[in-house]
């Protein structure tokens, strides 16, 4: 198995912006070769040289670098597109000669290619158009390997061993050192006449060149997988695929999606799926592919996809959890497991850290995990994931308020519509299948018209109405996109209990936190104030510090989910709230001084605005989920604390300090 990869990634003149945003993530991937192209019309445009005087050094600092260089001369083309480029075929061995002398320190093979629209202008089969092009490409070959480099045949997109063949009895492939090979397997339609796996192709491949030279490399040049469907799990696994079918190079196209202003050769947005094949997005946030190269390299992905294999027959009827990687799906997950069910985890894994959710489940449990890494924006893959399910938790969601006000569709894509989509598979199975959601104390908004008091460490409401929390009674008042999204979902799942008479219901949960927690600025505070203060890192506190919550362990939420879905059949349709209530309600001033006493050290605080929706004070009223199912959390939040802090310091490989002892 192969663990050496490129990238290709094309740049546009005057790109050097783009040029350093990309490079140092491709760098970190691991990447040992970087393909990009090298563009006749491009370097004699004005500013076009010194483009590539720039560009094609910067480079060759950190990778051995492959150009592709590229046109097709108006000369041969019946369209007359092309502009520009040289009238003559010996201008094209002209142009690469000029490109060695200038730029050949900087690489050691040059692809000898056209550029793509030549499939607009040519037909291959035409005897007349191959010989032009055999005779343009072989006259640059030969120069190419005289003056001291190595030659690289650009293949065709999709394969066509008859276009090789046909390349081989012109004498053209004796003339090269490495011969590449394009396909885009389960992204282009085009490919599916052609296409019969990367084996059988490059065996095919391998065939001809035997024929006509032997000693060729075969390389793949460029391929990729769109994630225009936000399948990224599918993505990495297509790139192992591609590292493992056996050629000697593999160029995966590419590092980051093109920006949705640019348009491609056919047109602006003329195919969605041409802008979605990067492993980064057009933002530089990492997909699924890239946030593994970079964590641990190629084995990282190969550990990965192996978890993500569903491996799940025969008749069982197993729970399934949408986002069971994630910190409450995980410890859910494990209650079941650990009763010996089957359990399907649905993650598409989006969220860093979460993997390794998925490693210990997997570890503690073997068979019985069953993971299908897909997204809820993937409507067939949820119909496949719940077709036999005997209950569904569904957990999965854009959990950040910050990220849904940067990213309000996205928000919206994952949390309403994606809850739209479980709850159509649902009813597509043709059962009764239960579903408990997890929603979100946000959708009673930002209880503006709740009058507080702020005391020295804390605020609380003036009206004594409140002592025992919020109730469910309160009317629902969506703010911020997170809040109607997780409203919206909140709503639709109690409705089909009514519509359809799905077993549905949900609790609107407060603050969780405990073990498998990897808690980040945006979700999961007291996770995230535990982590900085156990690695010495300033903790940012926005607002006052006196916002009160009720926080809950996990372990008690494990235990309301469970009987909740125990009790679906006499309670479907309702909503329910879930939090410490009272006893654990604390505010983040009280957090940070138990953090100090657990974990030895203080804090380091700094303290910034308001972030927008946050609530001053929520406390809830859990009485009514108590009436209807007996539950009461059992654990205290400092015992609750205590616990986290000892999991994060074993799973960060940290001491804690013998605890401050207090006055």
């Amino acid at each position: 198995m192969s663990e050496t990869f490129g990238f290709v990634e094309w740049f546009r003149p005057g790109d050097h912006d783009r040029v350093a945003t990309v490079l140092p993530g491709i760098a970190a991937s691991g990447a040992r070769w970087l393909r990009t192209h090298v563009s006749w019309a491009d370097y004699h445009a004005e500013g076009g040289a010194e483009w590539y005087d720039w560009l094609l050094p910067r480079l060759a600092e950190e990778f051995e670098v492959l150009p592709c260089v590229h046109y097709t001369p108006p000369s041969l083309s019946r369209t007359g597109r092309s502009s520009g480029a040289p009238r003559v075929l010996k201008d094209y061995a002209d142009f690469i000669d000029m490109l060695l002398t200038r730029h050949g320190r900087h690489f050691t093979h040059v692809e000898l290619w056209n550029e793509p629209n030549n499939l607009l202008d040519w037909d291959w089969r035409e005897d007349t158009d191959f010989a032009l092009f055999a005779e343009m490409v072989a006259g640059a070959a030969h120069w190419v390997q005289q003056r001291g480099w190595k030659t690289v045949l650009g293949g065709p997109a999709p394969f066509d061993a008859y276009w090789l063949n046909l390349m081989g009895e012109r004498g053209l492939l004796a003339k090269m050192d490495a011969v590449g090979m394009h396909g885009f397997p389960g992204t282009w339609d085009s490919e599916e006449g052609s296409w019969r796996g990367w084996p059988a192709n490059l065996a095919e491949m391998r065939a001809i060149l035997d024929r006509y030279n032997p000693q060729a490399e075969m390389w793949i040049t460029e391929t990729g997988y769109s994630t225009w469907r936000r399948d990224e799990m599918a993505q990495a696994r297509r790139f192992v695929e591609a590292l493992d079918a056996g050629a000697d190079r593999l160029y995966w196209y590419a590092w980051r999606d093109l920006p949705e202003h640019v348009a491609v050769q056919e047109g602006l947005w003329f195919d969605p799926r041409h802008y979605h094949l990067g492993v980064v997005d057009a933002t530089n946030r990492p997909k699924l592919l890239a946030r593994f190269l970079t964590q641990g390299g190629v084995p990282r992905v190969r550990e990965a996809i192996r978890l993500a294999a569903p491996r799940i027959g025969g008749r069982a009827r197993p729970v399934v959890i949408t986002g069971g990687s994630g910190f409450i799906g995980a410890n859910l997950a494990d209650s079941y497991l650990s009763d010996g069910r089957e359990v399907v985890i649905y993650d598409n894994l989006s969220r860093p850290g979460v993997e390794r959710n998925l490693h210990w489940l997997s570890t503690r449990h073997g068979a019985r995990v069953h993971a299908a890494s897909d997204d809820l924006r993937d409507e067939q893959a949820l119909r496949t994931a719940v077709a036999d399910a005997e209950a569904v938790f569904h957990l999965a969601a854009q959990t950040a308020v910050t990220t849904s006000l940067e990213q309000p569709i996205d928000d919206f894509e994952v949390n309403a519509r994606g809850t739209l989509n479980l709850l159509e598979a649902l009813r597509a199975t043709g059962r009764k299948v239960p579903v408990v959601f997890a929603s979100t104390n946000k959708v009673y908004g930002a209880l503006d018209d709740i009058k507080v008091e702020q005391t020295a460490d804390a605020c609380r409401p003036v009206e004594a109405s409140f002592d025992r929390g919020v109730d469910e009674r309160r009317p629902l008042d969506f703010c911020t996109p997170y809040g109607c999204s997780k409203g919206v979902a909140d709503q639709y799942v109690l409705d089909y209990a009514k519509s359809y008479g799905l077993p549905a219901a949900v609790l609107r949960m407060s603050c969780i936190y405990g073990p498998r927690q990897f808690g980040t600025e945006d979700q999961g505070w007291v996770a995230h104030f535990l982590i900085r203060a156990l690695e010495e890192r300033p903790i940012t506190v926005f607002g006052t510090g006196r916002q009160v919550r009720d926080v809950l362990d996990v372990s008690d939420a494990i235990a309301a989910y469970r009987l909740l879905m125990a009790r679906i059949g006499v309670l479907s349709g309702r909503a329910f709230n879930l939090g410490g209530g009272p006893a654990n309600a604390v505010s983040l001033r009280q957090v940070l001084r138990e953090i100090e006493t657990v974990t030895g050290r203080a804090p380091q605080v700094t303290q910034a605005d308001w972030r927008q929706g946050d609530q001053p004070w929520f406390v809830a009223d859990t009485r009514r989920l108590t009436r209807a199912t007996g539950w009461t959390a059992k654990v205290g939040w400092r015992r609750g604390l205590r616990g986290l802090a000892h999991w994060l310091a074993e799973d960060r490989g940290l001491d804690l300090l013998p605890e401050r002892q207090t006055a």
